[in-house]
């Protein structure tokens, strides 16, 4: 065995807040040797990303500190590293790729320019040079057509597209190790499939080594060499992938490997009353060109949709990013415009404005994917939660809204007394509960959930799946459940229906559909989401 690229010795990373200091990794210890893949897992708050942050020091110091360890990269201790020195090392020699790509990358910046401040900025290359090399790395990464996509902008690009331009600026520059934070939690199954193949692709064919943050077990399987499974700041268990998932020693482990949303959704019953119906839904982008931008095409986001969807029902939609999922709830919501008829429960929305949809807002909730985005970081919960009911229900005093406030986040698994803290206090399951209780407040009929777990650790995913169905059995509801991740949805669904480019590919009972699909397409969801592998057929791949 080689020399270790990186080692990390006994690293603490404490923070200070308020007087008060805590410690957030205790005595971390790991080594990356040369083309090796070392996986950190765990849930939320167990310390993968302060760990991985602190190799590049990109905590936000002084409030972080690290009392004692040492990070050494190539005989050099980075925790002593000057600034002028960790700056070379920073996109250089190691490099990062973060979790939410349309976060990381510049709103305002083309994609040529963005990567081209990379090469700039470590190899002086600018101008025609800068734009080969530029292409050079976009086709590296599997990005069609990139002489196109060159002067777009990330909001004009598919999470699939985004992340692949971040794989390329950390590639620019040909480090030795990439970090790589949670990568593909936020992409589609069948993409998810693509960007690890490449990265499985770039470590073969460059020897680049990496340190892989997930809490999809799923992936650490099929992908690292090694895995450290890390709980409240400390490694529990450390092993090869194999041994580690064939003969876990450590409790925890074993309660990692066997959460995954358990069960089926009850049998839908075709006696309840219809909630949400839709016939020949459209929802059509028009394409300007020219100089008097005139319309000479549109982008068919959702092409002649049918929904019906009962009262106690839950119907998925799954799909791959721009298929239209997400704008076909939109639509279903009044929330964007749409063509087509639109009936809730007995009333014809379809033409409805955003002022006339006001009184039954209250009777029709959305769940978004993100709670921390969703969520006022200015607000307390109480405040948050509260928020529908002074829209809604204007006569209630301050007790029966508190009241209110605190029997609903009883009802979601939360502590009451927390509802005075603010969302940042929060884990990430603990911010979707908050997110669904301000939803369930209003006593709503139906509920879209757009994505709500695809952000969540596994455990916290089955958590919150059990949530979902307690509450629809308890107060009948009919969800509307968005999401690319299968496994969640054969938890929860009744029926499916399967859309690509704006259609209905395949559509169905959860049990027709994910047990004998008939469509190619979605074969090759199916295959990406459950085989774990990663399929390119020419269905996806077009």
């Amino acid at each position: 065995m080689t020399d270790p690229l990186l080692s990390v010795r006994n690293l603490q990373v404490a923070f200070h807040q308020g007087g008060v200091t805590s410690l957030a990794v205790k005595g971390v210890s790991f080594d990356i040797h040369p083309g090796e893949v070392v996986a950190l897992v765990g849930e939320s708050g167990s310390g993968k990303s302060v760990t991985a942050n602190s190799v590049l020091k990109l905590l936000p110091y002084p409030a972080a500190s690290h009392p004692s360890g040492e990070i050494v990269f190539k005989g050099r201790d980075l925790l002593k590293a000057s600034d002028a020195d960790l700056r070379a090392v920073r996109g250089n020699d190691i490099t990062m790729i973060f979790q939410e790509p349309m976060t990381s990358l510049n709103p305002l910046h083309s994609i040529e320019r963005q990567i081209g401040e990379i090469l700039e900025l470590h190899q002086g290359m600018r101008g025609d040079k800068a734009r080969a090399r530029t292409l050079e790395l976009l086709n590296q990464v599997g990005i069609r057509e990139p002489e196109k996509r060159l002067k777009a902008f990330p909001h004009e690009l598919s999470g699939g597209q985004r992340q692949r331009v971040m794989i390329a600026m950390a590639l620019a520059n040909r480090p030795d190790i990439l970090i790589a934070d949670e990568p593909t939690t936020a992409l589609d199954v069948t993409v998810q499939a693509q960007i690890l193949e490449l990265l499985a692709k770039l470590k073969r064919d460059h020897g680049m080594a990496m340190l892989f943050i997930t809490h999809d077990l799923g992936i650490v399987r099929r992908f690292a060499d090694k895995v450290c499974v890390m709980r409240h700041g400390e490694i529990v268990e450390a092993g090869p992938t194999a041994t580690i998932f064939a003969d876990p020693q450590h409790d925890y482990t074993k309660h990692l490997l066997a959460a995954e949303p358990k069960g089926r959704p009850p049998q839908a019953d075709l006696s309840q009353p219809v909630v949400m119906e839709a016939e020949d839904v459209r929802v059509w982008f028009p394409i300007k060109t020219g100089f008097l931008r005139r319309v000479t095409d549109h982008v068919k986001a959702v092409d002649g949709i049918n929904v019906t969807l009962r009262a106690g029902q839950t119907l998925g939609v799954v799909g791959e990013s721009g298929s239209g999922k997400t704008t076909l709830g939109l639509a279903l919501t009044r929330l964007i415009s749409s063509k087509g008829r639109i009936s809730f429960v007995g009333q014809d929305i379809a033409a409805y404005s955003f002022k006339a949809m006001k009184p039954l807002r209250n009777r029709m909730q959305v769940v978004f994917q993100d709670p921390y985005g969703s969520l006022s970081p200015r607000m307390n919960i109480a405040d948050i939660v509260a928020e529908g009911l002074a829209i809604h229900e204007p006569g209630l005093s301050f007790e029966e809204r508190d009241r209110r406030v605190a029997e609903v986040l009883e009802e979601v698994g939360l502590d009451a007394s927390t509802r005075w803290r603010y969302p940042h206090e929060f884990s990430g399951g603990q911010r979707q509960r908050i997110a669904i209780a301000r939803a369930m407040i209003l006593k709503p009929r139906f509920v879209m959930l757009d994505e709500p777990t695809s952000a969540l650790d596994m455990s916290v995913q089955a958590q919150v799946v059990e949530l979902l169905r307690k509450l629809q059995k308890d107060h009948n509801l009919a969800y509307l459940f968005i999401s690319h991740d299968l496994k969640v949805v054969r938890a929860l669904a009744n029926d499916i229906i399967v859309m690509r480019a704006g259609k209905v590919v395949e559509q169905g009972t959860a049990e027709q559909v994910i047990g004998a699909p008939a469509e190619d397409y979605t074969k090759a969801l199916m295959a990406a989401a459950f085989d774990l592998k990663a399929i390119r057929t020419e269905a996806v791949g077009q």
